[in-house]
Formats: C-alpha cells, structure tokens, sequence
C-alpha cells in the first residue's frame, strides 16, 4: 500500500508535464476549429480538467498521451460547436493564424462557419495543425478513408459558399 502511494505522484507529475506540453499546440488548434481566440482558452481549460479527471487511463506508449489529449481538445471543440449552433447566431471574430491576412479571414470565417462540426474538426487538423491523413485517422480514431471524404466535401462546401459569396458581391455592384 505504502508502495502505490509513493507511485501515484511521479505519474500525476508525468500527467502535469504532459498536459503543460501540450497547451500552445492545444490552444493553436482550438482557435483554428473555432476561430475565437477567447473561446479557445475556455476549449482548452475544459479539456484540461477533463483530462486530469481521466488521467488514470493514459497508457505511456509512444505519442500515446500527446493523441489522447489532442482527441480531448477536439471533442470539446466539437461539443463547443454544437452548443453554437443551438444558441441564436452571433458574430465570431476569426482567430489570427499566421501568415494569414485580415481579407483572407472575412472570407474564410463565415464559409467555415457553414461547415459542419465534422468538417470544421478536420479541417482544424489538416490546416490548423498541418498533419497528414493517417496522423488525423490516428488522432480521431477514423479510418484514413473517412478522413479524405470529410476532407474533400469540407472543400468541396467551402469553394461553393466561397463562390456562392462572390456572386452575390458581384451581383450588388
């Protein structure tokens, strides 16, 4: 008994080492997925606490705890936006990403926005956190199959809202 107690700590130090790690990468693809800087920050927090109050089911293989805490930020991404969805519709400012320029944001914002929670999530993947099909299949748990699908018609709904918008612009002028 005397022996567990002794344990428990250096791994709740490991687990506090590990979500600390993880927090910039965590906050980065939080605001891609839910373009909201603040909103983010609160994503991130919630993940955390319900990260620590699982920490007893992280298995220390290879990259194991790092996917485990990225599918919790998704997940509360995901709920996040389902709870956006439900509320009156608001104006969100997009979360400055780098190398993107204000004109950019106006546009993709909004088309984003029209995605769903899926495609907005795998985008945030793709885009946000720059990894590949079978990185994004092991982080979700979907098949790579599944991942290119929701890829393309993300894509795909992005360019008709994109077009869809500019069409109208055109047709103001």
């Amino acid at each position: 008994m005397i022996e567990l107690a002794s344990v428990q700590p250096r791994e709740d130090d490991r687990v506090v080492e590990l979500l600390l790690a993880g927090v910039p990468e965590a906050h980065r693809l939080a605001s891609w997925i839910l373009r909201d800087p603040v909103g983010a920050e609160d994503a991130v927090q919630e993940a955390l606490l319900r990260a620590w109050s699982r920490r007893r089911t992280i298995h220390f293989e290879l990259g194991e705890p790092h996917r485990w805490f990225m599918r919790i930020v998704v997940n509360v991404c995901r709920d996040e936006l389902r709870r956006r969805r439900r509320q009156p519709v608001t104006t969100i400012e997009p979360a400055a990403e780098p190398g993107w320029t204000p004109a950019a944001t106006d546009d993709l914002g909004p088309a984003i926005a029209r995605l769903t929670d899926d495609e907005q999530i795998v985008l945030g993947l793709r885009f946000g956190r720059d990894l590949t099909i079978p990185q994004i299949a092991a982080q979700t748990g979907l098949p790579e199959g599944t991942i290119k699908s929701r890829l393309h018609y993300a894509l795909a709904h992005m360019r008709a809202g994109l077009d869809a918008e500019r069409r109208a612009e055109e047709q103001k002028r």
